[in-house]
Parts: structure tokens; C-alpha cells; sequence
């Protein structure tokens, strides 16, 4: 039996529902045309312009900065619509969630103390050596951790205040994990510190022996 560990809600769902993700070369015109309407006119200007491919519009995240103007389109400009090729599905794979609840504040904490880690074992060097080699508005450069300690190799802000943005937006973000795999209601929910293999074992086998498991 092979086991997927780690990794978020949307790799998970890549692996046991076939999602795929369209090989469209990108339209770099056309983003930027929509990014420079977005700076300048607004994100309700841009969402009164009608879609290229309603379809692919309606279940694109209308609050993600990075993806409104993929909302607009620039995948139909090239023949294929994401809602066609990126949603296509393989044969669907027979599976079990097990998943370790932690309290949030103890996950916070473990961010916070990551964090700090982080910066101790390298991370401003790493980000100098990268924004040295590579365009700062690339979206790696932009992610978490970059982005802040871009900031403060800038002379932005100092260091405490980046190292304070990094764990609030990390805070962040796993309350938008947590709000994706509390959809998934087929994870099996187990305490950490109750939680030895051979109850996460148990718990498996008995959901795989159910004949109505979730596939």
C-alpha cells in the first residue's frame, strides 16, 4: 500500500482524482495587458470585462491577486480552455485520509519557531544570492519567506518586522489549509498524541473495507 505524506490539498487531489493541469505554453502579452488593467483600473473594472471562457471564469478564485487575471483568460487565446483540459480526470483511485489535528495554537507556534529557523540556518543569504540572479517579480520571489526578506534586504523594513510578516502570513495560510481539508469530509481525524501507527492502521483498514468508501 503506498502512502502520500505531506504536500497540500491540491496535490492530494492530483493524485487521487486525476487532476491535470493544462501544458499550454503561457500568454505573456495578454498578462500583462490584464495586470496593467488590474494596477490601474481595479479589480471590479477587470471583472466587468466578460471572460474569454466563462466556464474556466466561474471556478477560478475571484480573490487571489495571482489569478485574476488568469479569471479573464489567456489559456482560450491558445485553442484549449482550462475548464476542459485542466479539470480532466483519470480513473479514480480507491484511498484513505488519515490526518493529524493539532490546536491552532500550537501550529502557530511550530510556524513561529520555523521561522526563526529559517532565518538562523540562511534564509537572508539564500534570498540575497537569488534576487542577485533572478527577477525579483518573479512569483518564487513574491512567496512567502522572499518576499519579506526581499523587503528587508531593500531597506524596507528591518528584520524582526519581516520575520513578524512571514509568521503572520504563514498564519494565514494555514487557516486556508485548514479551511480546504475541512471540505475533504472523508479524512479521518486522529489526535497526535493518540494517533500510534497501529491505530491510524486500524482505522485505514476498516475504511478500506467499507464497501461504500469514498473513491
Amino acid at each position: 500500500m503506498p502512502f502520500l505524506v505531506g504536500g497540500t490539498a491540491l496535490y492530494i487531489r492530483a493524485v487521487v482524482r486525476g487532476l491535470r493541469i493544462p501544458n499550454v505554453p503561457p500568454n505573456p502579452a495578454l498578462r500583462a495587458e490584464l495586470e496593467d488593467f488590474l494596477d490601474t483600473q481595479g479589480r471590479e473594472a477587470l471583472f466587468a470585462r466578460p471572460p474569454l471562457d466563462p466556464a474556466t471564469a466561474a471556478v477560478i478564485d475571484a480573490q487571489n491577486p495571482r489569478r485574476r487575471p488568469a479569471r479573464i483568460g489567456d489559456i482560450p487565446d491558445h485553442g484549449s480552455s482550462q475548464s476542459r483540459v485542466g479539470r480532466r480526470r483519470s480513473a479514480a483511485l480507491s484511498h484513505a485520509h488519515a490526518g493529524l489535528a493539532l490546536p491552532r495554537a500550537e501550529l502557530h507556534a511550530r510556524v513561529d519557531a520555523r521561522v526563526d529557523a529559517m532565518v538562523r540556518d540562511g534564509l537572508i543569504d539564500e534570498t540575497r544570492r537569488l534576487l542577485a540572479a533572478y527577477d525579483p517579480a518573479l512569483p518564487a520571489l513574491t512567496s512567502l519567506g522572499y518576499k519579506e526578506i526581499g523587503a528587508f534586504l531593500r531597506g524596507e523594513m528591518d528584520l524582526p518586522a519581516a520575520m513578524a510578516q512571514i509568521k503572520v502570513e504563514t498564519h494565514r495560510y494555514v487557516r486556508h489549509q485548514t479551511t480546504w481539508f475541512r471540505k475533504m469530509s472523508e479524512i479521518l481525524w486522529f489526535d497526535p498524541d493518540d494517533a500510534t501507527p497501529a491505530v491510524i492502521r486500524q482505522a485505514v483498514a476498516a475504511f478500506l473495507s467499507q464497501s461504500d468508501a469514498p473513491r
